[in-house]
């Protein structure tokens, strides 16, 4: 889905497609010497986030170094998400996300019934 034109719901993790320009190789370079790239990265996607430094962000993706990413076109962003796509579901289950004691259980069920593929 074009992060321009639709957005992921609250909370949603998302496969994101981002992207940015490495640092350059040496340190005084013109930063426009990076290399460009292009990458899917797994994250999630919120309304409203607030960084460490207590700055607020809304409608952003953040990964898990709690890296904080807009959508293309928006506000400025070295690394902004161009794409995104929903996570699937965990096999088996309609969540994507399982915590506590269940967890262990659900994965050893999971794989004994032949690994969570239906139909």
């Amino acid at each position: 889905m074009d992060a321009r034109e639709r957005l992921p719901r609250d909370g949603l993790p998302v496969a994101a497609a981002v992207t940015g320009r490495y640092p350059p190789e040496r340190e005084g370079d013109d930063p426009a010497s990076g290399e460009a790239f292009w990458i899917v990265l797994p994250m999630y996607f919120t309304r409203r986030h607030f960084a460490e430094d207590g700055t607020e962000h809304l409608d952003c993706f953040v990964d898990s170094d709690r890296v904080v990413r807009h959508p293309y076109g928006g506000p400025p962003c070295e690394e902004p998400v161009t794409h995104w796509a929903a996570l699937p579901a965990l096999p088996g289950l309609d969540v994507h996300i399982v915590l506590g004691e269940k967890a262990p259980r659900l994965v050893r069920d999971t794989l004994a019934a032949g690994g969570g593929q239906r139909g």
